[in-house]
């Protein structure tokens, strides 16, 4: 296996044995009348830690009750008291579990002090006509003294729940006794496993990139922590809106993210026009955004690059998640802020940088994809790998595994792909260096984008696919070259052999005709004072980027792969 993620906060799989505890602080939150304190003290000593219960150290600490702070100094100061006994519990050498009071994950600086400090919030969610039971007489919980507790209940949930919502876990809890919960409570805690992340950094600020199951179901917790606006478009095409879209409108509503505008493209490479991002961004405009309204990318690479693309046009510049579900879009397209689309000139010459604020690959997503689509996505998590090299030994040995499902060997495959791109990109955004840097990404896709462009960026080639067929032409032409191994280029091509693709050009339902290859290798973007450019490799992990290939190198391969003259 390849090494160890950048940033990780995994727990141990759901199938691992139970632990004696976590190796963590929890946190418990939730309406007053959850349970949080009996449950918080069963756990505590099922896992032999402290157990504390953040309204008694406010009280210890203030020499008075609760409700006598309330009516002495006011909420306000309460709640200033609350955060700092909370991060000064959740801070120590210890784990500990901790019980917190109803309004404390309420505020924004605690929440982000808990999840700094590492620890598990959970949030118990129990339906009202329990809490009501247990909340009502009880003359201690300051919010509801000489107050209807069934109306301040109504108010406190509508205003909490979308906050609570952001916690790691979520219980739904019941009547049921405290020590079902508690087990119900210690199950889900151990099963708990937190995405994969890694750290894009960047000189004008920094995003993460989240790998792993469910994330569409927590796409408004995750966003909710990280951007202050609270309303967003949609961007997907209609097949991926019959899979994602209905997961997706359940995690932003939790969390109290209303989508103001839900706009469907048709599928396909097609959709990346002129005519579709002047229709998607009147869309935008007609929903009537302010600088806050984030712009959500369901889909693959094509709906991501004409989302961003919008975003970054619309009031000159919107906050931009990418909520990305084929596997190419998860490794290559999701990452690094390049959006745009395509002219009759050529792909991706009209678009610019525009950073997304976070992006969410739900590998779970991977599962609903058609296995054209995994080889398709493949191309690029094998471009990583020749860029990478200890990646590109690892893609020929677990390959066939990832495009036959295999959920950790898909896994891997995004957080490796993700790992490379988010260290280049941090080291060239704007592809500006002369050498090297961003440029390195291109490997194979001189080739591949003229073969797209020429096949008419319709079903008949994928770019993915295409990519597959530009590297293998990319390292044939490093090898007449002599700059690699005269191996190299069968073992390219038998990769994707051995995964069902095609990796020749002659492979193809249509003829290239030399000079359009050509000519469309020329408009390129990579091209410089009109001389072609081409990533090559001394072999796998060495590559570079080069601007004096001889033209008769170029076509004499691109002869002997099958164009006509």
């Amino acid at each position: 296996m390849l090494p160890k993620p950048i940033v990780s906060r995994n727990l141990a799989p759901s199938d691992a044995p139970p632990m004696p505890s976590p190796g963590r602080s929890i946190v418990l939150v939730g309406m007053p009348g959850a349970g949080k304190s009996s449950i918080g003290r069963r756990l505590a000593a099922r896992w032999g830690m402290p157990f504390k219960d953040a309204d008694t150290e406010i009280e210890q600490a203030a020499g008075i009750p609760i409700h006598e702070i309330f009516s002495r100094y006011g909420e306000a100061h309460f709640r200033e008291g609350e955060r700092r006994v909370i991060a000064r519990l959740v801070s120590g050498r210890e784990p500990i579990v901790l019980a917190t009071g109803g309004g404390a994950y309420v505020d924004a600086r605690t929440r982000a002090a808990l999840r700094q400090s590492g620890a598990l919030s959970v949030w118990l969610k129990c339906p009202a006509r329990v809490l009501l039971r247990r909340v009502t007489n009880r003359d201690t919980r300051p919010l509801f003294r000489n107050a209807d507790p069934r109306e301040v209940l109504d108010r406190l949930m509508t205003a909490r729940h979308p906050l609570y919502a952001e916690a790691d876990v979520t219980i739904a809890c019941t009547d049921e006794g405290p020590d079902v919960t508690t087990r119900k409570v210690a199950d889900a805690i151990l099963a708990h496993r937190a995405p994969d992340g890694v750290r894009v950094e960047l000189a004008r600020g920094a995003y993460d990139i989240l790998i792993g199951e469910g994330l569409l179901r927590r796409a408004g917790a995750e966003i909710a922590q990280r951007l202050e606006g609270r309303r967003c478009v949609v961007v997907t095409d209609r097949n991926v809106a019959a899979h994602h879209l209905p997961a997706l409108r359940e995690g932003l509503g939790t969390t109290g993210i209303a989508i103001a505008a839900e706009i469907l493209l048709p599928p396909g490479e097609g959709a990346k026009s002129l005519a579709e991002y002047a229709r998607v961004v009147e869309a935008i405009l007609d929903a009537r955004p302010d600088r806050r309204t984030i712009v959500v990318a369901l889909g693959g690479g094509v709906v991501g690059d004409l989302a961003g693309f919008a975003a970054a046009s619309v009031l000159r510049g919107l906050p931009f998640v990418q909520v990305p579900t084929t596997l190419l879009a998860q490794v290559d397209s999701s990452v690094g802020g390049k959006t745009g689309v395509n002219t009759r000139h050529g792909k991706n010459l009209l678009g610019a940088f525009h950073q997304p604020r976070l992006v969410l690959a739900d590998t779970a997503a991977l599962r609903t994809l058609p296995r054209r689509e995994l080889q398709a996505g493949w191309g690029e998590v094998a471009k990583h790998g020749l860029l990478q090299g200890q990646m590109w030994d690892w893609c020929e040995e677990h390959g066939p595994a990832a495009l036959a499902g295999d959920a950790e060997a898909l896994a891997v495959a995004v957080r490796e792909s993700c790992r490379l791109k988010a260290a280049v990109v941090a080291d060239d955004e704007f592809e500006t260096k002369a050498d090297g840097g961003r440029a390195l990404l291109n490997l194979g896709h001189t080739f591949g984008h003229a073969l797209e462009a020429e096949c008419g960026y319709g079903d008949t080639l994928l770019h993915g696919e295409a990519v597959a067929i530009g590297l293998g032409l990319a390292t044939e032409l490093s090898a007449r070259l002599g700059l690699c191994s005269q191996e190299l280029p069968g073992r390219v091509r038998e990769h994707f052999r051995e995964l069902g693709m095609r990796v020749r050009m002659a492979e193809l339902p249509r003829r290239f005709a030399l000079d359009a290859l050509l000519g469309r290798m020329a408009g390129d973007k990579k091209a410089r004072d009109g001389r072609l450019r081409f990533v090559l490799l001394r072999g796998a992990g060495h590559c570079f980027t080069a601007d004096d290939v001889p033209d008769d190198a170029v076509r004499r391969l691109l002869m002997d792969e099958g164009a006509t003259a």
